[in-house]
């Protein structure tokens, strides 16, 4: 299937499926409800949540331990990720596409990029901004890495892959109706729930 940049074909392919032995823990996922606890603590209830790059649902997972009645969606390019995904929410649940070809049929009350982003080329970051609006009610949730200045790193042995940058101070200057209620870090040397040293941004609409 055709995609409209390399790295989309490169999550796509033989790569995205590698990546789903290293995104399965116990660990994780409890370092992920932790994060979640806190990052999420200024939204009140939640209700719903649509995840981009939801891969096999880690981060859903977490947020079915917080919220237990949730309604969850994802969207995942790699069709073996989102058959595993599919298991946890049911087919009717999960986009296995471009995050770019989506069209939500409704709202959510959160949108989640938690590790997206920074994967995305960086001239399709504006339609992404865009999915992670149009496709949230009320809260958006940005987990990613920070760098105040757009700059690519290495990523595995691979050129053009990652991408650092103010991805939620982007979206505020795209969106102005955008507020942000919350922000924080979540170190890899944390002594109970480490993450990747990833930033974390909460945006109400």
């Amino acid at each position: 299937m055709p995609y409209n940049t390399e790295q989309e074909g490169f999550w796509a392919g033989q790569f995205g499926t590698d990546y789903i032995a290293r995104n399965e823990s116990k660990a994780l996922l409890a370092a992920n409800v932790g994060l979640f606890a806190r990052a999420l603590r200024g939204a009140g209830t939640i209700s719903s949540c649509v995840e981009f790059g939801a891969n096999i649902g880690m981060n859903l997972r977490a947020l079915r331990v917080l919220y237990p009645e949730i309604s969850l969606r994802g969207i995942e390019i790699n069709r073996d990720a989102a058959a595993e995904l599919a298991k946890l929410l049911g087919d009717e649940r999960v986009y296995c596409g471009s995050m770019f070809d989506f069209q939500p049929a409704e709202p959510a009350d959160l949108t989640l990029s938690k590790g997206v982003l920074i994967h995305i080329n960086p001239d399709m970051l504006p339609a992404a901004y865009s999915k992670l609006y149009q496709a949230s009610r009320r809260w958006i949730l940005i987990c990613e890495y920070y760098n105040p200045s757009p700059v690519a790193i290495p990523y595995r042995g691979h050129s053009d892959r990652l991408f650092k940058r103010d991805f939620a101070g982007e979206m505020l200057e795209a969106y102005p109706g955008l507020a942000l209620v919350d922000y924080g870090f979540a170190y890899r040397r944390d002594p109970v729930f480490p993450q990747d040293d990833i930033s974390w941004f909460l945006l109400r609409k």
